[in-house]
């Protein structure tokens, strides 16, 4: 959180005025980017189809019935997968791809300046060739993501002129072996931090797989990322000096990349889903996706100390008191 004495460059009604303008600019910038499509999402799917996101694995959904279903649905955590059918299902080709917006409840995430229980993304994914599958091309992405987010920055800064903050176009691209091999004493995050104050913008990759101490760096489900071609875009955060991740994202699996995912996983169950089995089967386009968070580009580019100034959530008690105190106003 914030140091002491912390004050918001926006009054609550103007930082409403500006989280709406930086959606809309930066949801243009990302179309500007990539030529995608924006299309509708759902809230929830049927429970047993594996089409939901399991996110690192032990995450728990939502799971409700629905009498005239038939049976029980669960609130998303995620579109990774369901997007990819959806390319499919849609008819997008090499090249083209798709973008929606993404609500969903994480009941198991913690709750702190970062974090909230309800998560609101831009939910994104493009058809790619075999060719594509490189950790080059994944790089050239992920280079023109931040660069939508620093025109969408300036942009803002016009808009806004109380907003000072600047943020570095180049990124410094590091492996999860290598962020360990350099901070061997630092946990995750820690390694992340550092990473992000000596650099400003850090895109981590290989996340999901064992490193050397033989614990993989963050937990990904074995199931749409390929864990050699994904990772984190985060930025350094001054007003709460600390890394903040805004997009988790990578190239998604294809059939060799998932057996061998989910054996390392013990989740080779999942085969028996429809989604794994046209995986395994070549049906479903190679593809490349990620999600980028809302009201975390908002909390970042508004220069706010907690999640809570962007967007109305639930708060513990003591949370709520610390904030005040610390002159930090949650909607």
């Amino acid at each position: 959180m914030a140091k002491e004495m912390y004050r918001s460059k926006l009054s609550v009604r103007d930082t409403e005025k500006a989280i709406k303008f930086v959606k809309d600019t930066f949801q243009s910038n990302l179309v500007k980017c990539f030529g995608l499509e924006r299309v509708s999402a759902p809230l929830f799917v049927p429970s047993g189809t594996g089409i939901n996101d399991d996110l690192s694995g032990v995450e728990r959904p939502v799971i409700f019935d629905v009498p005239r279903f038939g049976g029980s649905v669960e609130v998303v955590q995620s579109l990774a997968k369901w997007k990819r059918v959806a390319l499919k299902r849609y008819g997008y080709r090499d090249g083209e791809g798709l973008y929606t917006d993404m609500n969903a409840i994480r009941r198991d995430d913690i709750l702190d300046a970062q974090h909230s229980v309800y998560v609101d993304q831009w939910d994104w994914e493009m058809v790619i060739s075999k060719g594509h599958r490189t950790a080059n091309f994944l790089k050239m992405i992920v280079s023109r993501i931040v660069g939508a987010v620093v025109d969408t920055l300036e942009e803002t800064k016009r808009r806004f002129p109380k907003i000072t903050l600047t943020l570095s176009r180049d990124v410094t691209f590091v492996t999860a072996q290598e962020a360990l091999d350099r901070y061997p004493t630092l946990s995750a995050h820690e390694r992340e931090r550092a990473l992000c104050k000596q650099y400003g913008t850090v895109f981590l990759m290989g996340i999901g797989g064992a490193l050397s101490d033989g614990k993989p760096h963050d937990g990904r489900a074995p199931d749409y990322d390929d864990w050699a071609l994904n990772g984190d875009i985060l930025f350094y955060d001054a007003v709460i000096d600390d890394s903040l991740e805004l997009s988790s994202m990578g190239v998604r699996v294809d059939a060799d990349s998932l057996k061998k995912q989910l054996e390392i996983a013990g989740a080779t169950d999942r085969l028996k889903y429809e989604y794994h089995k046209q995986v395994l089967a070549g049906e479903l386009p190679l593809s490349i996706g990620g999600g980028i968070g809302q009201s975390r580009l908002c909390m970042l580019l508004l220069e706010k100390a907690h999640i809570g100034e962007v967007q109305v959530g639930i708060w513990p008690d003591e949370m709520r008191a610390e904030c005040e105190k610390n002159g930090i106003k949650l909607l």
